[in-house]
This record gives structure tokens, C-alpha cells and sequence, in this order.
């Protein structure tokens, strides 16, 4: 599903209609933390989540954090609910045996940086992390979960869409009230061209913790996409930002489809796609996301664009994340 085109307007009649549902959801958040006996591990913990529901770029962040992580000379291990799968105890995800089907399409893409546990139980995961030799857990869309001490948080922000209306769920696209979750926040971390950054402040002001600003920037692979003709097709939070992103290489976007959140490229799927690729002599493209729920045999049809994030000035993560081992 696709959100409600409400969310990201100023508030009108269906979010003020919805209001008194948003402030039960947020009252059952708060009721949550608040109830939560959250377990102090041996070792420090990193969450990178959101306030927002769907996606805002949380995983290349966390790809950015684990490879800061490396270069300090550290052991990593990401801990993540593995949201799409269907694995029910603490398990490490291994890209030869498991699928998106099994683990979610998040941790097979996280995998190739760190080693990456799923489980519905987060603290049990984390300490089969742990005892598997992490000496940092780095947990992925933890925020609002209370299992763990978390001793450096992040939420990460779609700087062009921002919190949207500004509303709780189900009046508008928040987890939970924007001031209660950047009180409890450690650094923001706004992605975004410097036009959607500096929309971004001017809407919502300077926020009450360290601000870092990002974008995110394609891989130089050696792929010419300048004129090439492409088909891309994408089941990430913000389908248009992968379309974009191929124009700004030069490509031709002679058709794109936008698909659901972590939609499953079933094989009948992926048929359509390639004959409609093929009649309009195009080549398939999708993320590196997308790409891990391709049936098999689509694996070598399909292009992707890796991305990776890019800091403005990232000092204050590089103080945050040394002083966790001071």
C-alpha cells in the first residue's frame, strides 16, 4: 500500500478527523517505552531508526555506521526484526542459504557489509551477536523498541518529505509525536539535496539535538547510463527518488513502476516487467534492495545502482561513535 496523499499536506479534515486515533497511538508508544526493561548488553549499541513509518533511508545509514564502524577497527554486527521475513528465533542471515522470503530484504542487502542477526526478539539476537564475537551491535529500526539500552540513537529523516503533515498515525505518517522522539534522540540526520535540506529547516526549525546532513550517491561501477534506455522498477519507501536518481545519470527512463514497500517480485511479476522491457527495447533497472528478492532467474536480466551515503560534515557522528569505546 501506498501512504495516504494526506500525510505529506498540510493538515485538513481526514487528519483532523483522525487526530484522536493519532493521539491513542502515540499514547500506546509512550506506554510502551515507558513499560519497557530495556537489558544492558556488554557492549555498546548503535540504533539508526526513524519517527517517520516507512522508509526515510535508514539502511544506508546503518551501511555508512558499519563501515565507520571497520575503519575504527571494530566488530559489528547488525541486529534487525527482519521485516518481510518469516524466521521466528534469533537467526544469522546467510546470503548462500536464506532468502528475502526468510529474512527480509534489509538484512540480505545489510549482510554484505556485516554480519546481520534477525529475530522478533531483538535482545536475543543481539546476544547471540555478542557471544558470536560483535563488540558493537548496530540495531536496525530500534527507536521505538524498548528491549535494549541503546547508547547512541539516531533518526534518520527524508529531508524533502520531512515529518509530513506532522501528524500520528493514522492522521499522518509519525510513530510518535515529533518533540517526544528528538528529545530522546542523539544526532538527526536529514537526507536530501541541499534545496530539499534547506526546505527541511525552514519548515520544521533546528532541531533540539546535533543535526547531520546527507545525501546519497550512486556507485561509480564502470555502468555508462548516460542515453542508455531504461525500465526501472522499485519497492522501496520513495520509488521516485530511485527514478530520479537515473535521470541525473543521463539514463532515458522510457517507463518506470512503482511498486509497494518491500513488494514480492513474484516470477509472474518479473515476466510482465522483462516483456514490457523488451517491447520498448529497455533494460530492466531496480535497487540494490530490490534486487534481493529476484527470483533466480532474473538475477542476471536485471541492472541495479548501488548508493551509498554521504556526509556534509559527519564530526559529530565520528565524536559520538569514538566516545562509545572512551
Amino acid at each position: 500500500m501506498q501512504p495516504p496523499l494526506f500525510w505529506h499536506r498540510p493538515p485538513g479534515l481526514a487528519a483532523t478527523l483522525l487526530s484522536p486515533l493519532g493521539a491513542l497511538y502515540a499514547a500506546g508508544t509512550a506506554r510502551r517505552l515507558a513499560r519497557g526493561t530495556p537489558e544492558r548488553l556488554p557492549v555498546p549499541v548503535v540504533c539508526v531508526g526513524n519517527i517517520n513509518a516507512g522508509g526515510t533511508g535508514k539502511t544506508p545509514t546503518v551501511i555508512a555506521i558499519v563501515q565507520k564502524l571497520i575503519g575504527m577497527g571494530r566488530e559489528p554486527h547488525v541486529v534487525s526484526r527482519g521485516y518481510g521475513g518469516s524466521v521466528d528465533k534469533p537467526t544469522r542471515v546467510d546470503e548462500r542459504r536464506h532468502g528475502a522470503d526468510a529474512v527480509g530484504d534489509e538484512p540480505l542487502l545489510l549482510a554484505g557489509f556485516a554480519p546481520v542477526w534477525v529475530s522478533p526478539d531483538r535482545a536475543a539476537a543481539a546476544r547471540l551477536a555478542v557471544d558470536d564475537g560483535a563488540d558493537v551491535i548496530v540495531l536496525d529500526d530500534g527507536f521505538q523498541n524498548p528491549s535494549l539500552i541503546q547508547d547512541l540513537k539516531l533518526v534518520v529523516v527524508d529531508a524533502a518529505k520531512g515529518f509530513g503533515n506532522g501528524k500520528v498515525l493514522p492522521a499522518g505518517p509519525l510513530r510518535e509525536p515529533i518533540h517526544v522522539g528528538l528529545a530522546r534522540a542523539d544526532l538527526l540526520v536529514s537526507l536530501g539535496p541541499p534545496k530539499a535540506q534547506a526546505h527541511f529547516l525552514d519548515t520544521w526549525g533546528a532541531p533540539p539535538c546535533p543535526h547531520l546532513k546527507g545525501h546519497l550517491e550512486p556507485l561509480k561501477t564502470g555502468m555508462e547510463w548516460k542515453g542508455a534506455r531504461v525500465f526501472p522498477f522499485a519497492g522501496i519507501g520513495h520509488p521516485e527518488k530511485f527514478f530520479a536518481t537515473l535521470k541525473s545519470l543521463g539514463a532515458e527512463v522510457i517507463k518506470s513502476e512503482a511498486l509497494a514497500d518491500h513488494q514480492p517480485l513474484s516470477q509472474a511479476l518479473m515476466i510482465r516487467l522483462e516483456g514490457e522491457a523488451m517491447a520498448l527495447r529497455a533494460q530492466l533497472v531496480t535497487t540494490e534492495k530490490d534486487a534481493t528478492r529476484l527470483p533466480d532467474s532474473f538475477r542476471a536480466k536485471v541492472l541495479t545502482v548501488p548508493v551509498r551515503l554521504q556526509f556534509e560534515n559527519s564530526s559529530a557522528l565520528d565524536i559520538a561513535l569514538s566516545r562509545l569505546f572512551d
